[in-house]
């Protein structure tokens, strides 16, 4: 079997080698890995992140680590360009890189140049050669904000290398009760429910958000409706709202940012009523006289929420949602396409009646037009989703406490 995987690990390197010269993300993938030069560290403590996503899922136990620990160094990898590309700078790491691919030889090559006292990854991403050498030199490893669904290759008959790479974890810190009990049902008990760091990193942002001025601007005391992460899909049901209800404001932040994607959005709205952030410094003068206003830049969105009334999650109708919680924090009821049976809180949201599904552009309709035009209904929302995200915070504290009194 592990020698299945290697093949499937460079067979994987070759498709991306390949789709490099045609694919933006792709292209920086490889580039990334080509160019990074590792500096050398007498210890670190090491943080992995799948993407942009788990970096601000992890970033509450990041950000304690950081100030517990001022005299060893900080390494962060990412495996997306998504993640690298945006927070390859951040001041709360001493290193990043794109985490090289999982060989045998770049893991020892890897680990051996950092020397972590201890690595943390966020949620997801088992890698079997970096988890089998952090194990065979008794570096403690931990899964934070972990999660795990029957469906998984772990539980399957054939999943016994990934159940030796689960294996090689010190400790895991799960979401739920669910993921602790598949644990324990393949042998690993070394596990405990510890809640999502998510709700720690949002419910913070919504105390203390950065003001934006010209959104402030834009609002001009109307209500505005935020599309979050959006997609094609996304965007073409929530452009129809835009020609409905002329007195409400729009919001797009795109998941991709590539000018066709942003001109293809533009098109699908009223002529004249759209403005591109990129665009604000020529035209802030009139800002209030646009209805819709679409984020060209990634990294604004966790904030932009604060000056909503309803969101909406893009992702329902593709791979899966994005973060409906950045949205929840600030008390606005969420929508979503019907692909979000991974996310827990969306399914928790959703029993409360403060999280909508839809599957096309009438059902989006019929949720705002409930949400609009009730407002007791409306008010118990609010109320109720962010009461959601305050009662599950707590999470980093737990898992801050654990790996401290393992020092």
């Amino acid at each position: 079997m592990l020698l299945l995987y290697n093949v499937g690990i460079k067979l994987y390197f070759l498709l991306i080698r390949l789709a490099s010269f045609f694919n933006k993300k792709a292209k920086l993938w490889i580039k990334g890995r080509k160019n990074s030069a590792l500096i050398r560290y007498p210890e670190s403590i090491w943080f992995h992140f799948a993407s942009l996503g788990e970096f601000e899922q992890g970033r509450p136990v990041l950000e304690q680590m950081r100030g517990l620990n001022p005299d060893v160094k900080i390494v962060i990898t990412f495996f997306s360009p998504s993640g690298y590309e945006v927070r390859k700078k951040t001041p709360l790491a001493d290193a990043v890189y794109y985490l090289p691919l999982d060989t045998r030889k770049n893991a020892i090559e890897f680990i051996e140049t950092i020397n972590p006292k201890l690595a943390i990854f966020t949620k997801y991403e088992y890698w079997y050669h970096f988890f089998s050498q952090l194990h065979q030199r008794q570096i403690p490893l931990y899964i934070i904000s972990g999660i795990f669904r029957p469906g998984q290759i772990f539980f399957k008959w054939y999943g016994g290398l990934h159940r030796r790479i689960l294996s090689f974890v010190t400790y895991f810190f799960v979401q739920d009760e669910r993921s602790k009990q598949l644990l324990l049902n393949i042998g690993i008990n070394n596990a405990m429910v510890s809640g999502d760091t998510r709700f720690d990193r949002v419910w913070a942002n919504a105390q203390y958000p950065k003001v934006i001025p010209v959104v402030e601007a834009f609002k001009n005391g109307k209500n505005i409706f935020i599309g979050g992460s959006t997609w094609p899909a996304d965007e073409k049901l929530v452009s129809a709202l835009t020609r409905t209800y002329s007195d409400w404001k729009f919001i797009f932040a795109p998941h991709e940012i590539m000018e066709d994607k942003i001109n293809d959005l533009i098109n699908l709205l009223p002529k004249g009523s759209v403005i591109r952030y990129s665009q604000i410094a020529a035209s802030a003068p009139h800002l209030s006289t646009y209805q819709t206003l679409i984020i060209d830049n990634i990294g604004m969105l966790s904030s932009l929420y604060q000056y909503g009334q309803i969101a909406f999650i893009g992702g329902g109708f593709g791979v899966g949602i994005h973060n409906t919680l950045e949205a929840a924090a600030f008390g606005l009821p969420v929508i979503f396409g019907p692909n979000y049976s991974k996310f827990k809180e969306a399914h928790d949201l959703v029993d409360l009646k403060a999280g909508f599904t839809i599957t096309d552009e009438a059902g989006l309709k019929e949720v705002f037009h409930q949400l609009i035009g009730d407002e007791v209904f409306y008010a118990e929302c609010r109320k109720k989703i962010s009461t959601y995200v305050k009662e599950h915070t707590g999470a980093t504290k737990t898992i801050i406490d654990y790996i401290n009194a393992q020092q």
